[in-house]
């Protein structure tokens, strides 16, 4: 299944299970249904199953968001003292929507949990109370963390049963490139690893002897290593040490579960000469998480690192704000500089990053999924160097793969049916079930559907003339990046021809040529954001040039 449709999909409302191989663009398009909604006038509870992955999409942990907290069980004692706590009463009855991102690692006697506080706190028996519920995930990496008794997956759980979520199984790929690469990954999946693959990931072992590239992270299964290696390489260093202490506002629980789930430090100590990675995306200043780099100098009064990357780029790196946000307000937030020593990291905390390069040590591996995370961070096979794996590291949990199996089977099935249903059908799906959550109003109550809806119909209908972008920004009185905002949507459902875009593209001095040279940066980065893309191209194009080209992409 195509991101698409996938996003049509979760806008009728139907519960979502959004799965597919690491790279594949879920949390791209997480990210895109949250934005939908907050323009919508819609405010989803976003959470996910740990800390990283909750500081990732900028929510809760599911734990810490249904009030279970710790909790391996719920009594009726323990439910009615939940119904009597205001805020999260407050906080559930509100939601329409809730999202668990990383739901690989969410243990199912969690989710009957959280299913059993929705229900108990909304008054309804319906799954989850009646709200939608998105989960968002890939079973064959790192499994659920038990703190006692047998470990169950969420699918095994009664809530998904009771849910019965849509699978959408999404089968693009935009992280690796590398075909080789790709048929390791896949053959590990499934569990076919034959001679071929073995003799591919031989060629990649390299000995603690050997000389390795100085700027490949260092991937361990276990923190003691990680934290080893980086003291030790800092130490190294022959220079003056810069500190950074974290800033932090808000709530105290929830302070501390952004601090937990934070790539960067509370007390981030660089040197120049320092190799660091990227811990959040900022495409302005042409980084993203997980790009690797060396400290190369510190920036004037503000001390802030200028980072150089092999590639020879440099650029300085601000402080950033990490929150977590309850319709618009800012409830916690922490503020740091976006890095973190980078000589190593722990396989758990490289989920969400993706890296150029590795040096990737699997020799003490103890869980399933952990060699399937860890390599496929990695781009490129050229840029992985691998020192050691033991048996455990390749393998999957072995009722994963036949699952999976099943995942595709009904990702094809609701695929074939969703595209079968009269497009102006799927429309009224979609629009009933947007007015049944709130949408197109603001906080007061006040309805604002019409005019979102007539604002993208404005800039299509003056799309019939010979205006350019420049002179449709100005016949709306609207800024030039929130009309190419309106050509996305518009492109989106199709409601803008190829005249008009090759019309639009040639006006702002557009070539062939040019168009052929961005569609190739984006299949050569192998994903749709445009940082990468930008990179790629050597920063000769601006943002709002690639957006418009990319249109090409999504509508022929």
């Amino acid at each position: 299944m195509k991101q698409e449709k996938a996003f049509e999909i979760l806008k009728t409302g139907k519960n979502v299970f959004l799965t597919g191989e690491p790279g594949s663009g879920k949390t791209h398009i997480i990210n895109r249904y949250i934005s939908y909604l907050r323009e919508s006038g819609v405010e989803p509870a976003v959470t996910a199953s740990t800390g990283i992955a909750a500081t990732h999409i900028g929510g809760y942990t599911i734990h810490s968001w249904s009030g279970i907290g710790v909790k391996e069980g719920i009594s009726p004692y323990e439910l009615e003292a939940m119904n009597e706590k205001r805020s999260l009463v407050t906080r559930i009855s509100r939601a329409n929507i809730l999202i668990i991102d990383e739901i690989s690692m969410l243990d199912g006697k969690i989710l009957d949990m959280v299913d059993m506080v929705l229900r108990s706190l909304k008054g309804k028996d319906e799954p989850f109370g009646g709200v939608q519920v998105v989960l968002s995930g890939d079973f064959f990496q790192l499994p659920p963390v038990s703190t006692g008794g047998k470990r169950t997956f969420a699918f095994e759980s009664l809530a998904w049963k009771r849910a019965k979520p849509v699978i959408c199984y999404i089968d693009e790929q935009f992280r690796q490139t590398d075909k080789s690469m790709l048929g390791l990954l896949r053959a590990i999946r499934t569990g076919f690893l034959n001679n071929d693959h073995r003799w591919i990931l031989n060629e990649r072992m390299r000995d603690h002897k050997d000389e390795l590239p100085y700027m490949a992270t260092k991937l361990f299964s276990h923190n003691f290593d990680v934290d080893r290696l980086n003291e030790e390489e800092l130490k190294k260093i022959d220079d003056n040490e810069e500190i950074f202490e974290m800033e932090s506002k808000g709530n105290k629980v929830l302070v501390e579960q952004i601090k937990r789930g934070c790539l960067s430090p509370e007390r981030l100590v660089l040197k120049v000469g320092a190799v660091v990675m990227c811990t959040k995306n900022n495409f302005e200043r042409g980084f993203a998480n997980g790009t690797i780099g060396t400290v190369i100098a510190f920036e004037g009064k503000t001390r802030y690192p200028i980072i150089e990357t092999l590639e020879g780029r440099r650029f300085s790196v601000p402080e950033a704000e990490w929150s977590i946000e309850e319709d618009g307000r800012v409830l916690a937030k922490v503020i740091q500089i976006p890095l973190r020593l980078a000589w190593a990291i722990t396989v758990h905390k490289s989920q969400g990053v993706s890296l150029d390069s590795a040096v990737i040590d699997l020799s003490r591996s103890f869980e399933y999924g952990q060699g399937y995370v860890a390599l496929s961070r990695v781009r490129t096979l050229e840029g992985l160097y691998c020192l050691g794996l033991n048996e455990k590291a390749l393998l999957v949990h072995p009722s994963i793969a036949e699952m999976d199996r099943r995942f595709k089977s009904l990702s094809e099935a609701i695929c074939k049916k969703f595209t079968s249903i009269d497009g102006e059908e799927v429309s009224r799906i979609q629009k009933d079930f947007f007015l049944s959550i709130g949408g197109g109003k603001d906080k007061k109550g006040k309805s604002f559907e019409k005019r979102k809806i007539d604002t993208y119909n404005v800039t299509k209908e003056l799309l019939g003339g010979s205006l350019s972008i420049e002179e449709l920004a100005e016949a709306r009185g609207l800024k030039l990046s929130t009309i190419i905002s309106h050509l996305e949507v518009l492109s989106g459902r199709s409601d803008i021809s190829q005249k008009d875009l090759w019309r639009l593209w040639r006006a702002r001095g557009g070539t062939e040529k040019d168009l052929e040279e961005i569609h190739e940066a984006f299949k050569s980065a192998g994903e749709d954001r445009l940082g990468p893309v930008r990179k790629k191209l050597g920063n000769r194009f601006g943002f709002d040039d690639i957006r418009l080209a990319r249109m090409f992409l999504n509508t022929f």
